[in-house]
């Protein structure tokens, strides 16, 4: 070109010299940035670049040089498809390691939604269960039969014998001549089955309540008091008359008495006068709507909202404009007793005050007080009534094919064979209770895997099954009273077991729920962090084969 100086041939072979050097530098530090990032071009961009500036300043001959060097890399080494160092393993751990805190925190996210459940005993559960259906509780009855009238002599003593023979042999046949078949029409109908002509007695129509006990609430209604006010001496009532009672009945039931006195209680139905009579009357009929549930306060126990069975003992005193009030039966005769009972809730007793007449000048307003031989007579209406509510006759009578029978009646209202009747009954009632309620407790908790079981219910369920076994041991040995006591804290245990408030509660869910509620927040980064894993990984085997495809050819030309 005209204003530049000529080359000569030694500065033109100095100048290419120094051209090549710089373009093998510029190669060597093209691959090792390659060996860090493949993104990066291959180095043999950079010395095309390197290339082409110097075919830029130097010509033709020049471009022909690097032709032969770029054409000896090329034999040598193909960036591409290898690399000379090996692929580090930081980014493959990290992504690894992100990965697999998932799982390994898995087992702390279970345990931290887990569901406390305590061992129930299902094996135990199903075995009481088919024991009670398919094994029936045996009790011994033993008895002795007493006959008075003969004489003292061989003969007699040899047909007693014969009788006793007799008696044992045919007791399911009720034969064996008269004196057999009373006695054992007798044991059978009465002292087995206390009276009834069913074979048992529906246990689940007795007035106890699931946890054993029962509430007697007394109530002593006066309809108008502006007529009179009547009151009682309950607690000397108490005392003497329910006392023996309580006793008498504290095997089968756990009973509470409580007392109140009511004021402005009419019932719900107006009576009519009778002339014959000389009263006023209402008739069976009349008996559902007599309760006046609006007026009479009756539910104020403190048992009422429990599992106790509460049994309402109504004294109705009536008005003057209704006094006396009688009873009237379906025959048409006055009920003696001036009262009636209803089954699971109470009874209720009629008492018309001895002086009551619309013709009368007794002061209304003064306070009057009940006779205590008028309680006595009240009371002993009582009586019969809870034996009637107790399945057993309100009189001690019996009437079958041999005759009437008059049975000696207890001063506590309940001989001695009745009790034994009221504790098989309860026995046999409270264990297939008790079984019935662990077995649904059992389907329950099998049915519903994330419901809470605190070891509180594991406890009442195992008391609940030793309690059951010794009734039965108990009953088997004839001890009607422990097997009454046992079996009713086993019925008691496993109603607490079933409702305890634990079990209602809303808290347990299913798995399905609770994998619903925590997807949301876990789905979407697991689903990025295994992307970046799965891609790390490729990348990762890529590059090793790389350095594997180097070094096999490093090999090869060693």
């Amino acid at each position: 070109m005209p204003g530049e100086a000529p080359i000569d041939g030694k500065s033109q072979k100095k100048w290419e010299e120094a051209a090549e050097a710089d373009a093998v530098t510029k190669h060597a530090d093209q691959k090792e940035l390659t060996s860090d990032n493949p993104e990066i071009d291959s180095p043999r961009s950079e010395i095309s670049g390197g290339k082409a500036c110097i075919n830029n300043g130097r010509g033709e001959g020049g471009g022909a040089m690097e032709n032969l060097i770029g054409e000896s890399e090329t034999s040598e080494f193909n960036a591409k498809r290898m690399r000379k160092s090996k692929p580090g393993l930081k980014r493959l751990f990290l992504s690894a390691s992100v990965f697999f805190s998932f799982f390994l925190g898995l087992p702390f996210f279970l345990k931290s939604v887990e569901i406390y459940r305590s061992h129930l005993p299902f094996h135990e559960i199903d075995e009481l269960s088919r024991v009670i259906e398919t094994r029936p509780i045996r009790f011994p009855c033993n008895f002795q039969a007493v006959f008075i009238g003969f004489e003292p002599n061989i003969q007699n003593f040899d047909h007693a014998k014969k009788l006793s023979l007799s008696i044992s042999g045919h007791m399911r046949q009720l034969a064996g001549g008269d004196g057999a078949k009373k006695v054992a029409e007798m044991f059978v109908n009465v002292f087995e089955n206390g009276g009834r002509k069913e074979r048992s007695i529906h246990g689940e129509f007795m007035p106890v309540g699931a946890d054993g006990s029962m509430v007697l609430s007394f109530n002593l209604l006066n309809a108008n008091p502006n007529d009179w006010i009547y009151e009682w001496d309950f607690k000397r009532a108490e005392e003497i008359l329910l006392a023996p009672l309580v006793e008498a009945l504290a095997p089968i039931v756990n009973i509470s008495v409580e007392s109140q006195i009511l004021y402005h209680t009419p019932k719900s139905f107006f009576s009519h006068w009778d002339d014959e009579k000389g009263s006023h009357i209402f008739s069976t009929q009349d008996l559902p709507f007599f309760v006046n549930s609006n007026e009479w306060h009756l539910d104020t126990s403190v048992a009422a909202g429990g599992r106790s069975e509460v049994l309402h003992i109504v004294i109705y005193v009536p008005s003057a404009k209704e006094c006396p009030l009688l009873l009237q039966l379906p025959d048409g005769e006055v009920s003696k007793t001036n009262s009636f009972i209803s089954p699971m809730w109470g009874g209720v007793i009629i008492w018309n005050p001895s002086d009551c007449s619309r013709t009368s000048d007794i002061e209304y307003s003064l306070r009057h007080t009940i006779p205590f031989p008028d309680l006595v007579e009240v009371f002993e209406v009582f009586m019969g009534q809870l034996r009637q509510l107790f399945g057993l006759g309100s009189e001690s009578v019996y009437a079958g094919s041999p005759g009437s029978v008059n049975f000696l009646p207890s001063e506590r209202g309940f001989t001695e064979w009745e009790l034994d009747v009221l504790s098989r009954q309860h026995t046999c009632f409270n264990l297939q209770s008790c079984a019935t309620t662990l077995g649904s407790l059992s389907r329950l908790v099998q049915s519903l895997p994330r419901m809470i079981i605190i070891d509180e219910i594991g406890k009442q369920v195992k008391f609940s099954l030793q309690e059951a076994n010794l009734a039965q041991d108990n009953a088997s040995l004839g001890i009607y009273d422990a097997s009454a006591v046992s079996s009713r804290q086993a019925r008691s245990l496993a109603e607490d077991a079933f409702l305890h408030p634990s079990i209602m509660s809303v808290s347990y869910y299913s798995f399905e729920h609770c994998f619903a509620v925590y997807s949301p927040f876990f789905l979407p980064v697991l689903l990025h962090v295994v992307i970046a894993a799965i891609k790390e990984g490729r990348r990762y085997k890529q590059e090793m084969s790389k350095y594997v495809a180097w070094k096999a050819k490093e090999n090869v030309v060693a």
